[in-house]
């Protein structure tokens, strides 16, 4: 399955931008959306953006991201992953 996330743009340079989420950011090529500017948010999927999106579009994804999270969890509780002892 392949994932694409919403992300804003913070700063370009030339054919790169710097995208930033929850205060993580990453360099991403903007090759196949030269239309993107400061402030859009980008569809951004293995290092390429490959959609601009409107904002509110891109708020709603981003919080059905975290409705997921939030599900995954609470199915997962606390220890999860641990071994036994």
């Amino acid at each position: 399955m392949c994932l694409a996330v919403p992300l804003r743009i913070i700063a370009i340079q030339e054919s790169l931008a710097t995208v930033e989420m929850s205060g993580v950011q990453r360099q991403i090529s903007l090759v196949l959306t030269p239309e993107a500017q400061v402030g859009d948010y980008v569809l951004v999927h293995t290092g390429y953006a490959i959609n601009v999106l409107d904002e509110a579009e891109a708020q709603e994804t981003l919080r059905l991201f975290a409705e997921i999270a939030e599900a995954d969890a609470k199915q997962s509780g606390p220890n999860e992953g641990q071994d036994a002892v």
